[in-house]
Parts: structure tokens; C-alpha cells; sequence
């Protein structure tokens, strides 16, 4: 008799309750029907099927991320992502798609709508470029409602537009000189600085932040310095030390992915309050054995309990790590006075697991990058 193969909504249920269990959620329902809603019908198709859309969430097109957060006051915080898909047509229809599940999360959950409608028509045209159009990022803590952001594809309207759609969305925000000082720091390498990402948080509490993400290609630690110096008061030595650790050497040159660096701003329209680093360490490893070492010798250092980032990542997968690279995709670091810490991002590999690749090779590679 032929085995059903699980649903997307049905694997991705599975991670998410084992995940709740590993930062200690106590209401585990109420995570799993946002998953349920936010994948909609999209969630009902076997993982053994071919994805219905092309999702850049992750690398195997699976539309969902984990991610588990550590605060310097040792709290881990569970984090998913999410891309609301409709039938595979294309960016408009997923656009229409995201636009009801929001409508749906705001009748049932402590969301603010304001920011977002003052920005949500510029990069929700009605002939989108780009990969994606919406996603929702949903932030659960122990004892605490759900809080909601909306990330925006500032692409939407050719990737040569992308400047000026977040120059504009920022003066909107009433934050008029928040582009120019991010621009000037940040942005400063034609074709190679890019504006990946523009995030609002979904909520009108005092700390609610709008992100502005660079992406660096071709960078090594002295762009990412000068990315980082935007923002006052960083620490300079944790950014070293972090890219040193995550990237296998201070003088490595990430080639392939981009590093990411987003600012957030609160309240203060010309000064970021935080700057965040998101290194793509599948791109840096040959697996996610040498990964694990990487995310868990930094939390040492800085005195971090990586038990809840343990269970998650037996949460997330059954496989052994070594046998293959993609399931820990990105490391980030958080430096600001709102929750500075580490982030250790997890894919779903609902789809498939991209292999290792040879220790040997990896090895040869660094050597010849930091010398």
C-alpha cells in the first residue's frame, strides 16, 4: 500500500510544534492556525510534489522559515517566516493572496494597519517586478500575543526603482532622513549594495520599527564595518568577532551570497536604533555539522545557553547534520539597546536537502581566501 507523503501545511505543523516545545511555548494552537492561515491552500499540496510556486524564502523553494532567537538576557524567542502563495501565477496573485491574509490576522490579532497603508501601494503595483511581493514574519514569546511584520520587495517596480521606492516609503514614515544617512554609509558600491528587503512591524506599541536591509556582494569585513559604524554606539569588536567566527576567518571574502545588514528605526527619524548582520553561513560550510560548531563556539564566548538552539535544530530535522548543508541557512547579529543577541535561522527543507560538499574543498577554498 502507497504511503501518503505529508502536506506542506502538515510537515511544516510538525517542526512548529517541536520548536514551541524547545522555547518553552506554552500555547502551541495558536502558532500552528497563523501557519495554517498563512499558507492557505497552498499548504494542502504533498511535499512530494512539485512546489507550486518558486519561493526565495528558502533554497529548496519551501515557503516557510524558522528561526530561533537568543537575547543577551538569555530568553530564546521563536520566529517563522512566511510567503502566502496562491495558485503559481505569479507575484500579483500572491500579492492578493498576502493582502486577505492580512485583513484576516487583523480581525482576529492586536494589529496596527496604519504605517502599512501609507507605504503598502508602492511596492504592491499592479504589474509587480521582482521575486516576491509580501511576506509575514510572526515573533512568539512565552506569555506574550504574537507580533507581526510585513516584509516589502522594494524591487517591486524594477530593481533600478528600488532607491528611490524606500527613499519614499521612508518620507512617508515620516523618517525623511533616515535614506540618505543609511545610503551614504551603506549603499555606497553600485550594483553590489542592493535594497533586498523594507520591513514595518504590525503593531502601534511605542518600539514598533520600520527596517531598512542592504545586501553586500562581494564584501568582506571592512564593508560590513562600514555598514555597522551608521549606526552610534555599535560595538565594533562583537562585529568582528561574529563575522570572524560565522565566516571561518576575518579575512574572508564572501564571493557567493551577500552578508545583509538592516537598520531599525524607532521614533528617531534621522538615527537607526539597531544594526543587525545576517552572515549566510550554508554558503560559508561544507555542512551543517561544521555550521552547528560555528553558531554554537560564539554563544560560548559570549556566555549564551545554545540548548534551546540544540532542540530546535532537532526539532527541524531527523537527518544528521553532516549529511547535509542548507538546514541552518543564516546566523545573525543583533546589537542595539532593543534585545541585542543572536538569531540562528532554520530551513524547513520540506522540499529537498541540498548535500554536503567536501570538507577538503571547503578547507582549500578559506585557506586561499585569507591569504
Amino acid at each position: 500500500m502507497k504511503v501518503r507523503s505529508l502536506s506542506l501545511r502538515e510537515h511544516a505543523t510538525v517542526q512548529l510544534r517541536g520548536l514551541c516545545a524547545a522555547v518553552g511555548l506554552s500555547d502551541v494552537e495558536t502558532p500552528v492556525s497563523i501557519l495554517t492561515l498563512l499558507l492557505g491552500a497552498a499548504g494542502d499540496r504533498g511535499t512530494t510534489e512539485p512546489p507550486i510556486w518558486a519561493s526565495h524564502v528558502s533554497d529548496d523553494l519551501t515557503p516557510v522559515e524558522f528561526s530561533i532567537a537568543m537575547d543577551e538576557d538569555g530568553t530564546p524567542v521563536l520566529r517563522m517566516l512566511v510567503e502566502p502563495i496562491a495558485d503559481g501565477s505569479g507575484v500579483y496573485a500572491n500579492n492578493r493572496v498576502a493582502l486577505r491574509v492580512l485583513t484576516a490576522l487583523a480581525d482576529r490579532f492586536d494589529i496596527s494597519l496604519e504605517q502599512f497603508e501609507k507605504v503598502w501601494g508602492l511596492f504592491v503595483p499592479g504589474e509587480p517586478c521582482g521575486r516576491f511581493g509580501l511576506w509575514f514574519s510572526v515573533i512568539f514569546r512565552p506569555g506574550a500575543p504574537p507580533d507581526f511584520k510585513v516584509y516589502f520587495n522594494p524591487a517591486a517596480r524594477g530593481e533600478e526603482h528600488a532607491p528611490a521606492l524606500v527613499a519614499e516609503a521612508l518620507c512617508r514614515l515620516g523618517l525623511d532622513s533616515a535614506y540618505s544617512l543609511v545610503s551614504a554609509g551603506a549603499v555606497a558600491r553600485p550594483g553590489l549594495d542592493r535594497l533586498p528587503f523594507f520591513a514595518l512591524d504590525l503593531h502601534a506599541r511605542m518600539h514598533a520599527r520600520v527596517k531598512v536591509y542592504v545586501s553586500h556582494y562581494d564584501a568582506g569585513s571592512p564593508t560590513v564595518e562600514t555598514a555597522a559604524a551608521v549606526v552610534p554606539g555599535i560595538h565594533m569588536g562583537r562585529v568582528r568577532e561574529f563575522y570572524s567566527v560565522i565566516a571561518g576567518g576575518l579575512g574572508r571574502r564572501l564571493t557567493g551570497l551577500p552578508s545583509l545588514s538592516s537598520y531599525s528605526f524607532v521614533g528617531d527619524p534621522g538615527t537607526p536604533k539597531n544594526y543587525s548582520l545576517y552572515l549566510p553561513i550554508r554558503d560559508l560550510v561544507p555542512d551543517d555539522e561544521v555550521a552547528l560548531e560555528r553558531v554554537l563556539l560564539l554563544m560560548d564566548r559570549w556566555g549564551l545557553d545554545h540548548s534551546p538552539v540544540l532542540r530546535a535544530v532537532d526539532a527541524v530535522s531527523a537527518r544528521r547534520p553532516g549529511d547535509g548543508v542548507g538546514l541552518i541557512a543564516y546566523a545573525s547579529l543583533r546589537l542595539g539597546p532593543d534585545r541585542s543577541g543572536i538569531t540562528v535561522y532554520l530551513s524547513s527543507e520540506a522540499y529537498a536537502t541540498m548535500p554536503p560538499r567536501s570538507r577538503a574543498s571547503t578547507h582549500a577554498q578559506l585557506s586561499q581566501a585569507n591569504h
